[in-house]
């Protein structure tokens, strides 16, 4: 299974208040470029809009104009990555109403592409919505998730890495979690019930 969230670890500085306490978590994000924001999403933003809109060319026009049209307010824009998942998002959509009976022509000695069952066309729009989701999360946010379910830390160790009580750790995964779920469900994606 492929991580959800971003494959580097954030390095976290706590900051102090004058008295020596902690005062917040602060995330020391690198300058992110819009090139580097397309190689680290581009392939996760295609699967997402193939789940999407069934067609490979499709999907991959969808993603070269969510990124022609994040090119000239790239430096008004606050969360790249939760904007191209939306616009994309949006994109893909209007496609879809757009182009509701979409059929390609097919040679019958071609091999017809395999579809992928509706249960996984399912769950690449789930992924995708947590992408999403987690793309619109603070970074200290991000970096918690990280390392509970891409680095699969114990709270000791989240709680030494980021300065935080170990309390606060599990107090917080459980309420980004609860809400990415409430999201989900508002998106329209339920959990399995089993």
């Amino acid at each position: 299974m492929e991580p959800l969230v971003y494959e580097s670890a954030l390095p976290l500085q706590p900051e102090k208040n004058s008295g020596g306490e902690l005062a917040s978590l602060r995330v020391k994000e690198p300058k992110l470029t819009i090139a580097g924001l397309f190689e680290d999403e581009e392939s996760a933003l295609l699967r997402y809009a193939i789940g999407m809109v069934k067609s490979t060319s499709a999907a991959e026009d969808l993603v070269q104009e969510t990124f022609l049209r994040l090119h000239p307010i790239w430096s008004e824009v606050e969360n790249p990555r939760g904007w191209v998942y939306r616009t994309l998002r949006n994109l893909a959509l209007n496609h879809l109403r757009d182009h509701p009976a979409q059929a390609e022509l097919r040679d019958d000695t071609a091999s017809a592409p395999e579809t992928p069952p509706p249960d996984q066309l399912e769950r690449n729009e789930a992924v995708g919505l947590v992408r999403l989701f987690l793309a619109e999360m603070n970074a200290e946010d991000r970096a918690l998730i990280q390392f509970k379910y891409n680095d699969d830390l114990k709270y000791q160790e989240i709680s030494r890495r980021t300065g935080l009580s170990v309390s606060n750790v599990g107090y917080r995964l459980h309420h980004l979690l609860k809400s990415l779920a409430d999201n989900l469900r508002r998106a329209g994606i339920q959990g399995s019930e089993g």
